[in-house]
């Protein structure tokens, strides 16, 4: 039997989904305090919050995930508990999780329809599979070959497939957990698009972004929290972005980006020839500048993570590459940390991290030598070089020994920049920087880079938020299909000139 999306019938007249002074208590540690929100028929109602606000806590209790310590949740105004997932699916609830989670092992099509896989007779339709996940993944803007296996492609491919998996499952309720965190703004307005065309079916959305102006564009109503609670509720249309900012974060956030002074005749730190990452990347050339701040700017599958992996020895990679003039080559990471070049991670959960260690074991994993005695690691020179770290970078961690999967994601992000830095490098690869991370936060990170390009630095920047490459980038290099097509600098570095280059049609062209 094929499966196909649908909505099961929606009683009128009142909330499809009500939280009900929700709390929830991970130990002696409150997360969540008293939280009441609803959505409506044809409603998206936007959830917002620093990092470590709690909603993505409240989420998983609306889907199941998760069981209230106090509270209860009400579906067409009935008080349900929810068993896990699968009940709260089965009455019409689903969750894009703002973690990928899906099988790495297996193609794309193979994950879009697992545990739900279409047959034919008594064998499995893999044509059926491939053409349903082609067309789900291409409703959101995408064009992914359903048969690549999922660990061959990019943070942002993946999470465009996770959603086109949730949308497939009969929804009344859709639960969106930043899910354009990855996202550049062309798959962002496709993802947006069917948004609208969900909600105009009458189903309901919770949706949570740090980024406030698609929260503008795609709300009704927006609940703001912070430490657990609800601290105010107001219809989106009486709301300007910078006035979530302020309730998020209780100041006014008037400059985001720090200033940059333009400066001519930089001395090249690191020149890039010819370079080439099989199947990802051909023939790329650039230079980057001593204390510049050079952005990557491109769609989803444009190759500029690919490249970078490249270059610092990730993947396979070949072409030139000089540092200060002198050509190098970098078989594997270590090579290119020795020389130099710190590379941090899209993937900061996946790559970055070892979310099942504490603090001071992933603050001087990259930069071990820096503390070995004899045989043996001098802790209590550790224990320094983290009170420093966490002084410097503003790591807000409740315990010095916690976990760091008990982080915020803004505070993770802080603390791989930290760790980064502790092999003091010349050059300095950021892949997604602010991914995920609140407007608050974003802030921080980004006086952090600016403070380290004005100490002679030299960074690249690969970012999915223009706005972001806009404010605090020096050049702007625009790839497309694996080629770098375009710079752009100056009064030449706004959105729409990096639009034009990175899909190839100028405005007022047909796409």
């Amino acid at each position: 039997m094929k499966m196909t999306a649908g909505q099961p019938s929606i009683v009128p007249g009142g909330p499809l989904l009500e939280a009900v002074a929700l709390s929830k208590s991970f130990g002696p540690v409150e997360v969540l305090k008293d939280v009441s929100v609803a959505v409506d028929p044809g409603e998206v109602h936007a959830i917002i919050g620093e990092n470590g606000a709690g909603k993505s806590t409240l989420m998983k209790l609306l889907a199941g995930h998760l069981q209230p310590t106090r509270g209860e949740l009400r579906i067409d105004g009935k008080t349900v508990t929810l068993t896990g997932p699968v009940d709260a699916e089965r009455r019409g609830t689903v969750l894009v999780h703002q973690e990928i989670l899906l099988a790495p092992d297996l193609t794309v099509a193979q994950n879009v329809y697992l545990g739900r896989e279409l047959s034919k007779g008594m064998v499995v339709d893999d044509r059926a599979m491939n053409e349903g996940a082609r067309q789900a993944v291409r409703n959101l803007g995408a064009d992914i070959d359903p048969d690549v296996v999922v660990r061959c492609l990019s943070i942002a491919q993946r999470q465009l497939v996770q959603i086109a998996r949730v949308l497939l499952v009969p929804h009344r309720v859709v639960i969106f957990d930043e899910p354009t965190a990855s996202l550049t703004p062309i798959e962002t307005r496709a993802l947006l698009k069917v948004i609208a065309d969900i909600r105009a079916k009458g189903v309901g959305v919770f949706y949570i972004s740090h980024r406030l102006p698609e929260v503008k564009q795609i709300a009704d109503k927006v609940t703001v929290l912070r430490d657990g609670r609800v601290v105010a509720r107001h219809p989106a249309n009486e709301l300007q972005p910078v006035d979530m900012a302020r309730l998020m974060v209780g100041r006014d956030v008037a400059k985001l980006y720090p200033d940059r002074h333009a400066e001519g005749g930089r001395q090249t730190i690191l020149e890039v020839e010819d370079f080439s990452v099989p199947g990802f990347a051909q023939h790329v050339s650039f230079q980057l500048g001593k204390g510049e701040i050079l952005g990557f700017a491109g769609l989803v599958g444009a190759g500029r993570t690919e490249l970078m992996e490249g270059l610092v020895g990730l993947r396979p990679g070949r072409g030139a590459i000089r540092i200060n003039g002198k050509p190098r080559q970098f078989p594997h990471v270590d090579a290119s940390l020795k020389a130099g070049i710190a590379y941090l991670s899209e993937d900061r959960k996946g790559k970055g991290l070892l979310l099942a260690e504490d603090l001071r074991v992933n603050l001087t994993l990259a930069s071990l030598d820096k503390f070995r005695r004899s045989l043996q690691i001098d802790r209590a020179k550790e224990r320094v070089a983290l009170d420093r770290a966490i002084g410097e970078f503003d790591i807000r961690a409740g315990r010095k020994d916690m976990l760091v999967s008990q982080l915020s994601g803004g505070n993770q992000q802080k603390l791989l920049l930290a760790k980064m830095m502790m092999t003091d490098p010349s050059i300095i690869i950021v892949d997604e920087p602010t991914r995920g991370i609140d407007i608050g936060t974003k802030e921080q990170i980004y006086k952090f880079i600016a403070a380290l390009a004005a100490q002679g630095r030299s960074i690249i920047v690969i970012s999915s938020e223009m706005q972001e490459l806009i404010g605090i980038c020096d050049r702007i290099m625009v790839m497309r299909s694996g080629r770098i097509v375009g710079a752009v600098t100056g009064e030449h570095m706004n959105e729409n000139e990096v639009v034009v280059l990175a899909t190839g049609v100028k405005s007022g062209e047909a796409a």
